[in-house]
């Protein structure tokens, strides 16, 4: 039963992101589709699509995050090779940038999955967002995997991914009311601990 929850789960993930590149494809066809044309583009029943996104403005927004968001081998096509740190930071950079440049279409998209959290009556199992970090963090600390023991890599992964990204802009910036400078120095110095804490002592083999 396990594993037949673990298949459906990596469907609706895949399902998901097949409608946001379909989205992405139309509208770089400079096209403004509806969630029906969305569907058919990714061969999927517009019931599913509305599964998945409550109209086509939620799922055009993420769509442009989708195609702003640095895939890992782009990021790290030229190093730094093993400290995982250093590679943390060019995530935390990469995603700075992309908030920056994205901020109003990411509060939306924030928007939107709360608006759904609270309103949800549909299939629990369903993703309300798309899971854009951690491909890079797990890149990120690929190189340097060896340093931690499997159970602190699984832990510093999701630890990290609390760090960096649109809720860590949130509460830095809104909650906090750091300005750019300070909120990146937060995030450096909590990246930093978190993959000091996650090593592996001097003495274990």
């Amino acid at each position: 039963m396990k594993k037949e929850s673990g298949a459906r789960a990596n469907q609706l993930r895949r399902t998901r992101k097949d409608l946001l590149q379909a989205a992405a494809r139309l509208t770089r066809q400079g096209r403004n589709p509806s969630l029906e044309e969305v569907a058919e583009e990714a061969m999927v029943s517009r019931a599913t699509a509305y599964r998945h996104f409550p109209d086509v403005n939620a799922l055009i927004v993420e769509a442009s995050l989708d195609l702003d968001t640095p895939q890992p081998e782009q990021l790290f096509l030229d190093g730094p090779p093993e400290d995982p740190v250093a590679r943390m930071e060019r995530v935390d950079s990469a995603l700075e940038a992309m908030i920056r440049d994205n901020e109003v279409a990411l509060r939306l998209m924030m928007k939107h999955a709360l608006d759904r959290s609270v309103r949800r009556t549909d299939d629990s199992t369903i993703p309300m967002r798309q899971n854009r970090r951690t491909p890079l963090i797990e890149a990120a600390l690929e190189p340097a995997r060896r340093q931690f023991r499997p159970v602190a890599l699984k832990t510093l992964t999701r630890a990290l991914a609390m760090v960096v990204g649109t809720e860590s802009m949130l509460a830095l910036k809104d909650v906090l009311q750091l300005d750019d400078t300070e909120a990146r120095r937060v995030r450096r110095w909590a990246i930093r601990a978190l993959v000091d804490a996650a090593r592996k002592p001097a003495t274990a083999t």
